[in-house]
């Protein structure tokens, strides 16, 4: 198995990787082969997808990337890594699938470990169409990028030790304990905070390069509001409270950490777009009901990846890929042209049940029901819960009367109608409550 090997890389349910605190994807490609020249036990990782990161090379098995609990995901840590080869160009090469290989640290048995006591060349096969040399210089600039250091010390930094620490200017400085240090360390983090916030609005190019900070300070800045003291929050007024859970909802779309771009995924975009949109859409699905209009969702997606804004026609052929896909999620288009995106577990018979409910009660029997009272009932909006009312009647459960005042829905009565004697009431059924309802109102 590759696991006995490689480090395990963790998959999302739509198969996308599980990115660690701070790691960004740089670069993806398809085809490629892991092969070992150290390890005659190593297994044999034929056509996969590889990811590159500022942490890691993830491989995922292409042939099993459509169900996220049978893939083999394996990682390599840029850490581990001691050397990467150059590229030799030669007329041999231009003939051949392009190789790149570089040592990494493994434990004697010969799993990759960043802590191993011997090397082992690891060898990728690029048999996909792709600019390798864009791939070579990212893979060059991650590794000695060594991003991973800085995320660690970002992490650790928060904790609080009786140790010595490394002050801004590199020099060891002793801890001030109490309330002195506290304040200290309050103070130079919003000095840094400060920095990076004028370094980052001094142009857009920095702005960009700033993203992945401000997203990390947003989380820090979320976290910190929501585990402010109970006694507080007792203490706060209307308006202040309506200002902090303002500056949460802010916070908590912020952004995705590592978007998905045409730049770093290449002929691969449209698919890893569509399985990051199917993990972004499982938080708004739970809080909308099981459903949520496509444009909301274009609107969400897009504010959540900041600067790197997609097209309509983007978002549209990413949902289109779903049915490829083992995701919990699906793009569902109503008979009105409404395109809708909904989870695979929705049942519309338990739509119609509710709305079946609403309309028996004895003010709807002689009123109706509006868009609006569907809406309240369901926890929908009243665009979603119009087009469920409208399926609903075309299924035979309501009618529909249109009005100056706009649609009204009534339960079918039709269906309790005997044709043979349209003047029989029945001591039983729908047809006998709506009578008694519009006797009792007069």
């Amino acid at each position: 198995m590759a696991g006995e090997w490689l480090p395990p890389a963790q998959l999302t349910g739509s198969g996308r990787p599980v990115l660690h605190h701070g790691e960004i994807e740089s670069s993806l490609i398809s085809n490629v082969d892991l092969e070992c020249e150290d390890n005659a036990s190593f297994p044999l990782l034929k056509s996969g997808l590889l990811i590159l990161t500022t942490h890691r090379l993830i491989w995922i098995q292409e042939s099993a990337s459509n169900s996220s609990a049978s893939a083999i995901a394996v990682s390599i840590p840029l850490v581990a890594i001691t050397h990467i080869y150059s590229t030799k160009k030669s007329i041999k090469s231009m003939f051949s699938s392009p190789r790149i290989r570089f040592a990494v640290l493994a434990s004697p048995e010969g799993r990759v470990d960043e802590k191993g006591s011997r090397t082992m060349v690891i060898t990728l096969v690029m048999r996909g169409k792709a600019d390798i040399d864009t791939f070579v210089s990212r893979f060059w600039d991650n590794w000695r990028a060594r991003s991973w250091e800085t995320s660690g010390s970002d992490s650790g930094s928060t904790a609080l030790g009786g140790s010595s620490w490394e002050g801004p200017s590199g020099g060891v400085r002793m801890p001030v304990v109490g309330v002195a240090g506290i304040l200290r360390k309050e103070q130079e983090m919003w000095e840094s905070t400060d920095k990076s916030l004028q370094e980052a609005f001094q142009d857009l190019n920095a702005l960009m390069s700033k993203a992945k900070e401000m997203v990390m300070l947003a989380e820090k800045m979320r976290q910190k509001l929501l585990s402010g003291p109970s006694n507080q929050t007792n203490s706060t007024n209307d308006e202040e409270m309506g200002s902090k859970q303002e500056m949460q909802d802010w916070l908590l779309s912020v952004g995705i950490a590592s978007p998905v771009t045409k730049e770093s995924a290449g002929a691969l975009y449209h698919q890893q777009l569509s399985r990051q949109l199917a993990d972004f859409v499982k938080i708004p699905l739970e809080r909308a009901g099981g459903m949520i209009n496509l444009i909301d969702v274009y609107c969400l997606f897009n504010r959540a990846r900041g600067t790197e804004l997609i097209s309509p026609d983007d978002l549209l052929q990413a949902c289109s890929i779903w049915e490829k896909f083992d995701v919990p999620v699906m793009l569902r288009k109503f008979d009105s042209g409404v395109r809708v995106i909904q989870n695979k577990s929705h049942s519309d018979e338990e739509v119609f049940a509710r709305i079946k409910a609403l309309a028996l009660d004895p003010n709807a029997l002689r009123t109706g029901i509006s868009a609006t009272d569907a809406a309240m009932t369901l926890g929908i909006a009243p665009a979603m819960a119009k087009e469920h009312l409208l399926t609903a009647e075309s299924k035979g459960l309501l009618c529909r009367d249109i009005s100056p005042d706009g649609f009204r829905f009534y339960i079918n009565l039709f269906i309790e109608i005997d044709p043979d004697d349209m003047y029989l009431v029945k001591d039983h059924g729908i047809y006998t409550t709506w009578v008694s309802s519009v006797f009792a109102s007069r």
